[in-house]
């Protein structure tokens, strides 16, 4: 595939939860129950409106010990997993948009919500190793979609392709709301995100990473302890950087020029944006002792730039920033 994580073409393959569905921790709940003897369960016909699964909400909360309702739920409609945390600025903005979807698609999918604080064996699972993590559940079966707060016309391009691989595993059933339950667009609005970095989102939704990356700075210059402002310019950063490229342009760079700094950091930001942490601290790290004066900040700015995305209590950070702080000095 030529598109590279976090582009929506960058589906990745499935995550194995099967310790999940067996652990049994937790006894189905109704909805569960319904949408495993649902018609449109895998082998049966797609549900009418009139036979449609009742859920409580599009938008649920779940923990390590619920998810097998989400795995049995997926049977009928595709799940998206929304992987998230308090303190993550970019998940502020990503999740707004995910909840107004579900709603907007109307039961043709549920919004699966997971704290990532609080669930560690369902992070561990999804492989959500920076946040926001986003992926489906599909008949059972998990699939990666994207990391990062992606703009709505984005996000809405990655839910019509669930829907069509839903599909083409005989998942196209649809679920109501419970007459009188408490469903997401009945709950309060959330608090509104200060000035530039709500400047910074509507520039992210139009694809003007440039003045988003503005945005952000003047946010970090009027209060330097803005950890939200700094995540978000990480992010965007990153997203900037990517657009346009591909993971074969990438990779081939940087196997033609090994020890060149900038064909270094170009195939790093691929393994950033994919997951793989630890594949691009390294690669920094083995780099850095090798270059010197402007390429030396360079790389030295963008493993701290990545620690701010991955986050500082990440133990694999913690690692990369003892050995940074060894070359160092």
């Amino acid at each position: 595939m030529s598109n590279i994580p976090p582009t929506p073409a960058g589906l990745r393959g499935a995550v194995d939860l099967s310790s999940l569905v067996n652990r049994g921790t937790a006894s189905p709940q109704a909805p569960a129950s319904a949408a495993a003897a649902a018609p449109g369960g895998p082998g049966g016909a797609t549900a009418g409106a009139s036979d449609a699964l009742v859920v409580p909400s599009l938008v649920v909360d779940v923990t390590d010990q619920t998810f097998q309702d989400v795995i049995e739920l997926s049977m009928q409609v595709p799940v998206i997993v929304d992987l998230w945390a308090e303190w993550c600025g970019p998940c502020k903005q990503l999740s707004p948009v995910l909840e107004r979807l579900a709603q907007e698609y109307d039961g043709r999918i549920v919004l699966a919500k997971v704290d990532v604080d609080a669930n560690p064996q369902l992070t561990q699972a999804f492989q959500a190793q920076s946040i926001p993590t986003v992926a489906a559940v599909i008949g059972g079966r998990p699939l990666g979609l994207f990391v990062g707060a992606l703009p709505e016309a984005e996000v809405r391009d990655v839910i019509e392709q669930v829907l069509q691989a839903a599909a083409q595993n005989g998942i196209a059933g649809r679920v109501q709301v419970a007459d009188g339950a408490p469903d997401a667009a009945a709950e309060p609005e959330p608090e509104p995100l200060p000035p530039h970095h709500q400047a910074a989102y509507d520039a992210i939704e139009q694809g003007d990473y440039t003045t988003a990356i503005a945005e952000y700075r003047t946010a970090i210059a009027q209060d330097p302890h803005d950890r939200m402002a700094v995540a978000g310019l990480a992010q965007v950063s990153l997203l900037d950087r990517l657009q346009g490229a591909t993971a074969d342009e990438l990779r081939a760079a940087a196997a033609a020029a090994p020890t060149d700094p900038a064909a270094q950091l170009g195939v790093a930001d691929l393994d950033i944006s994919g997951g793989h942490v630890e594949d691009a601290f390294g690669r920094l790290l083995d780099v850095f002792p090798t270059v010197h004066g402007a390429e030396r900040e360079a790389v030295r700015a963008r493993l701290v730039e990545y620690f701010e995305l991955v986050g500082a209590d990440d133990p694999r950070v913690v690692a990369a920033r003892r050995r940074l702080a060894t070359l160092l000095y």
